[in-house]
């Protein structure tokens, strides 16, 4: 049986596990749970890697491979949307990473949360979170991949508040799911022009009428730059890009295998994903294209000041992944998709073991998460330090790992971008330049802090120990493509071919710059030459601080308090948010809306008839006396009120003259 024919298999399983877990789990030890969730998505692995053989062993006259349509989902008046998913490129990319992360996050999550309450339910939302995520990736058309985009946002709400008796938990859940829905609106309008233009939201009619339109200039806002900015909002909301990043530190909230899972593998690179895949509208919208870039750019360089001092170790990571994504969107906006779909990919590796290597530190330190608190630990957890050495090397660009290859290619187009002029793109260059000198810095502080100079916590009541090879094993896995995962572009430095983007040439055709498929090899070693230098410096400034003069770090931020206050509280933004938008709505729906509106005015009128149809009903209640004398006197009464009426009332003149 052919996989391709039926894709559908492929996000049902982890569905079908979801459903399981969640519905006979409680009763289930942890064994069993295990099975169900770790045998979903394991065999949703082996079917994706079985559909991803059957794709690459198709010969040329078979590509590209058609939208699978298995039934209709929507078939109301002119608007229809079918349950279709596809397969190609940078869909078999994005099935690697999900099912592939997401199943060796699965396996350390059965060491790392072997020990809390609701152990059925924490499997049942993570295999749900995969399911919705593999209809985001394999949808053939945007309603269906809508549904993906809501189903991860509930899963994040899910997830995020899993510990929902803790305030601050239950909290952030609510904060996400909110901020995603802001961003979702935006989502939500741009399908809807989408349809009024091009009648239909599949992915190939859209595209192949789009294709032939004419772009619109650089600052004229046409129907497809207006269309990409609000899909692009929808972006900004899941991938947590300026204004809508806050609820992504917020999240770290839940546990750690979630934020390696959810809020750095697979969930918020749903924002870059959808970008990458609309790329034939984005390249019409060069205005689209360079808001998409100027975001990223200073959501990048925004996140990773926030990461220099966060003492969090679970923060610092958080505002890395937001700093990554916003390299990733960079790449985008100029043009490099193939660029920012390959640091999707590697990002994926090492943030994801970047966040599980935490993890393992926090499990060491039974639950300390502050980074002040720990120290000397690399003689201690041995296999987590040098698993977690190796993401921060990937990370910050070190040669030879995943995330120099990646991040040298974004730079390098965004030096090489012409759109908004060539000025544009060497200030995009520099300040993503910068931005990697901070990463650098952040992630080599992580790392002094953490595992070297002296033990910052009591050692008689904290018993450092390592975790089980039901945690490492997985971090061995991720060190290793932390390592080799970007050797797909290694032969591009010598003038060879660069694999990654040749491969996914055929999704991005004729949308890559011209810069960026013409790259001169000549500046390309230069460029890369320059960003090692720049993380050796963010090296070197960290070693300085934290291992040649401890304490100077300290007395640096005393002496520079402002800033150092101003970037501990993370620019205010929080707060500024609760002054201008949730303290004044809150107003208002105190006020206003409950008050006023509902208690006053709905309640009190439904109330006050009520009460005025009890009153009228009590008084007339009376008149039922039961004494003949009183109904006689009644009558007599009415009896005089209808002679008056008729005699003396002046509308009644005219009857009585017809009466004569």
């Amino acid at each position: 049986m052919p996989i391709l024919d039926h894709l559908w298999i492929i996000p049902l399983l982890p569905l079908l596990g979801s459903a399981v877990n969640g519905l006979l789990g409680g009763k289930w030890p942890n064994n069993i749970v295990n099975s169900v969730a770790l045998g979903s998505t394991g065999l949703s692995f082996a079917f994706a890697l079985e559909a991803v053989r059957e794709f690459l062993a198709l010969t040329p006259d078979k590509l590209p491979f058609p939208p699978q349509h298995y039934f209709d989902w929507i078939d109301a008046g002119n608007f229809r949307a079918g349950f279709d998913l596809q397969i190609d490129q940078l869909t078999v990319v994005m099935l690697m990473v999900v099912t592939g992360v997401g199943f060796l996050i699965h396996i350390y999550s059965t060491g790392y949360m072997a020990h809390e309450g609701g152990y059925y339910r924490f499997f049942s939302y993570l295999n749900l979170f995969m399911f919705f995520m593999l209809i985001l990736v394999m949808a053939a058309n945007y309603a269906l991949l809508f549904v993906g985009w809501e189903g991860v946002g509930l899963c994040s709400y899910l997830l995020i508040g899993f510990f929902f008796l803790k305030k601050s938990a239950a909290d952030a859940g609510k904060k996400a799911f909110i901020v995603n829905r802001i961003g979702d609106f935006g989502f939500m309008l741009g399908m809807m022009l989408l349809f009024r233009t091009f009648g239909t939201l599949d992915f190939t009619t859209v595209f192949a009428k789009a294709a032939p339109m004419q772009a619109d200039a650089l600052g004229q806002f046409g129907t497809l730059t207006v269309a990409c900015l609000l899909l692009f909002m929808g972006a900004t909301g899941k991938s947590a890009q300026l204004p809508l990043y806050v609820w992504l530190p917020d999240a770290m909230e839940g546990p750690t295998p979630v934020s390696a899972l959810i809020h750095a593998a697979t969930m918020v690179t749903a924002g870059v994903y959808v970008v990458a895949r609309s790329y034939v509208l984005f390249t019409h919208a060069p205005t689209a294209m360079l808001v998409v870039a100027v975001v990223g750019c200073a959501t990048a360089i925004f996140a990773a000041t926030i990461g220099l001092v966060q003492t969090d170790i679970k923060k610092v990571l958080a505002y890395s992944t937001v700093s990554q994504l916003g390299y990733m969107f960079l790449a985008c906006g100029v043009g490099a998709f193939s660029a920012g779909i390959f640091h999707l990919m590697t990002h994926a590796f090492f943030k994801a073991l970047l966040f599980l290597a935490a993890g393992s530190v926090i499990h060491a330190m039974g639950g300390e998460q502050d980074m002040r608190h720990m120290g000397g630990l690399s003689k201690k957890i041995k296999w987590t330090y040098v698993t977690m050495l190796t993401a921060t090397l990937a990370i910050t660009g070190a040669p030879l790992f995943a995330g120099f290859f990646s991040k040298d290619a974004i730079l390098l187009a965004s030096f090489q971008s012409e759109n908004g002029g060539a000025g544009t793109g060497r200030t995009l260059y520099a300040v993503g330049l910068f931005a990697a000198l901070l990463t650098s810095f952040y992630m080599f502080r992580l790392i002094f802090l953490t595992f070297f100079g002296k033990p910052r916590y009591d050692e008689h009541h904290v018993h450092v120990h390592e975790s089980p090879w039901s945690m490492l094993g997985p971090l061995v896995i991720l060190a290793l493509l932390s390592i080799f995962g970007g050797w797909f572009a290694l032969p591009s430095f010598w003038g060879g071919p660069d694999y990654f983007s040749n491969f996914l040439a055929p999704v991005f055709s004729g949308g890559e710059s011209a810069a960026t498929e013409a790259a001169a090899h000549a500046l390309e070693l230069p460029l890369a030459g320059v960003a090692v230098l720049t993380a050796l410096i963010g090296f070197s400034i960290a070693f300085w601080l934290y291992i040649s003069r401890p304490g100077k770090a300290e007395a640096l931020a005393k002496s520079m308090s402002g800033a150092y206050n101003t970037l501990l509280n993370k620019y205010y933004v929080d707060e500024l948010y609760a002054a201008v938008v949730v303290n004044p709505l809150m107003w208002v729906s105190t006020n206003v809306l409950w008050k006023f509106v509902d208690v006053a005015g709905i309640d009190g009128t439904v109330n006050g008839i009520a009460s005025s149809a009890t009153s009228l009903g009590d008084t007339v209640r009376h008149t039922q006396s039961g004494n003949t004398r009183s109904y006689a006197v009644w009558v007599v009464i009415g009896a005089l009120v209808v002679i008056a009426v008729i005699f003396f009332w002046p509308a009644a003149a005219p009857v009585s003259g017809m009466v004569r």
